[in-house]
This record gives structure tokens, C-alpha cells and sequence, in this order.
């Protein structure tokens, strides 16, 4: 795993032209506790695993409110996404008092794609170890926008980041057409469904450790209670877990 000659800072290039500690970002997602989003013509929603360090400390925070129409959900270093998601708040004041209205969901897309590139462009910086997902809506309609420390920001109709996810997506791609034209409720069941894949056979999804943010048409961005999220987990377990021994992967870090 360790490239001492070319991995010394982000600006080295490696004769194979790769940027390793990039890669090393990039993994530090993938060892994140899973995040799914999913949207349908008229809302987004993410929801998000949360993770306690041991059994006396509280679960982390995983979803984000950055304004009235968008929220974000984060797999990787929590730190570094907190100061990612107080960016994009900022970036969306900011926006709302120069123009008096929502950033559109494109735009805030674009300031995170450079601020995320700028990390990995100069010298004494790192990059961000963390992906995110950005759930949003506005004129355009709804968004699942995927973002990673290598500044790879691309729109989606659904997809989901961190440890195991590759189950979580073998779900969604299966599934992809039912979501266009689902309901709010059924959108949450579809991602939650989604979320308990990444998840060891032996664990279950619960109220504690399950984060659900949804926005939409008329609907603005929310994160629900944990009541809330029990009404829904009631309507995930009415659907057998087909379970899958996981491809490869490490444990998923405490983020």
C-alpha cells in the first residue's frame, strides 16, 4: 500500500501518473460507514449509517441541513466533512444575499467540484478524506449529486458511498426504474433498503443508527426523528434481507 518515493505530497506524480495520496483519500471514504441518496421527479432523500465509537458514546452525525432546499450526507472523515458542509452553507448565505433566492443545486455543485480540486492542485495541502452526497432541489427538479477527494462531482439518479456500497448499488441498479415515479415514503423504503445491504448479517438497521434527510417540491430539506425513522425501518423489515457475503473491503471505520 505505501509508495514512500512518489507518495510524499499530493503534487508528486508517480511514473504510472497517479497521485497516491489522492488514492489514499479516496480509500479513507471507502472505510466510511455507508451513505445512499436516491431522488424521483419530485424529491431527493439520502439516509446515512451512523456510527458509535463504543457503547457509551453517542452516534455521529452524518446528515447535514446547508439550507432550505438542500442537505448534504457524508462518508469518510467526519471532520473534514463538517468543514466541507460549513462550506457550502456559507456558499449558499452567501448566494441567497447576493440574489435573494436559493443557490441552484448545479452551482453549489461546481463550488464544491473546485474547492475539492484546489486540494489536490498545491503544495502543503491534502486532500479531503471524505465523500459526500448532496441532496437537493430546485427549478431543475431533484438531485442526488456524488462527490469524492479526487473532485469527481457528477449528478446521479441514484448511487451510494462508503464501506460496502457496492452492495447497496447492485440494489439500486436493480431497481432504478421504480424510482422515478415513487413516492416520498417509497423512495425512503427503497434507499433504507438499499442502506441495510452494506450492512454485516449479523447487524440490522435501527432509530439510533440511521440518519433519513428528504427534500422536495414544496417540501422543504428535513431530517426526521428517530420516531420517524422507526415508522419507516417497520416498513423495511416487512421485506426479507437477502444477504450477500461482501466483495472484498475493509471494515467500516467509526465515521
Amino acid at each position: 500500500m505505501f509508495r514512500n518515493q512518489y507518495d510524499s505530497d499530493v503534487t508528486v506524480w508517480s511514473p504510472q501518473g497517479r497521485l497516491h495520496q489522492v488514492e489514499y483519500a479516496v480509500e479513507a471514504m471507502k472505510q466510511g460507514s455507508a451513505t445512499v441518496g436516491v431522488k424521483s421527479d419530485t424529491h431527493a432523500v439520502i439516509v446515512a449509517l451512523k456510527r458509535a465509537q463504543n457503547e457509551l458514546s453517542s452516534h455521529q452525525k452524518k446528515v447535514y441541513e446547508i439550507d432550505t432546499h438542500a442537505g448534504v450526507s457524508i462518508a469518510g472523515l467526519l471532520s473534514d466533512g463538517r468543514i466541507l458542509a460549513r462550506y457550502l452553507q456559507t456558499e449558499c448565505s452567501s448566494w441567497r444575499w447576493d440574489y435573494k433566492q436559493p443557490v441552484p443545486i448545479k452551482k453549489l455543485a461546481e463550488a464544491m467540484q473546485l474547492k475539492l480540486q484546489s486540494n489536490t492542485q498545491y503544495y502543503g495541502r491534502r486532500p479531503f478524506g471524505v465523500g459526500i452526497l448532496i441532496a437537493g432541489y430546485d427549478k431543475d427538479g431533484a438531485h442526488i449529486i456524488q462527490t469524492d477527494p479526487s473532485a469527481e462531482v457528477v449528478s446521479m439518479h441514484a448511487t451510494s458511498i462508503g464501506a460496502r456500497s457496492q452492495s447497496a448499488r447492485t440494489y439500486l441498479e436493480r431497481n432504478v426504474e421504480r424510482f422515478e415515479n415513487s413516492s416520498p415514503d417509497q423512495l425512503i423504503v427503497h434507499a433504507l433498503l438499499a442502506l441495510r445491504d452494506t450492512l454485516p448479517a449479523e447487524e440490522n438497521l435501527s432509530a439510533q443508527n440511521t440518519s433519513i434527510g428528504i427534500v422536495g417540491k414544496d417540501h422543504p430539506f428535513s431530517t426526521l426523528t428517530d420516531s420517524q425513522v422507526a415508522v419507516h425501518l417497520n416498513q423495511v423489515s416487512a421485506h426479507p434481507r437477502n444477504v450477500v457475503a461482501p466483495q472484498g473491503g475493509a471494515e467500516p471505520m467509526q465515521s
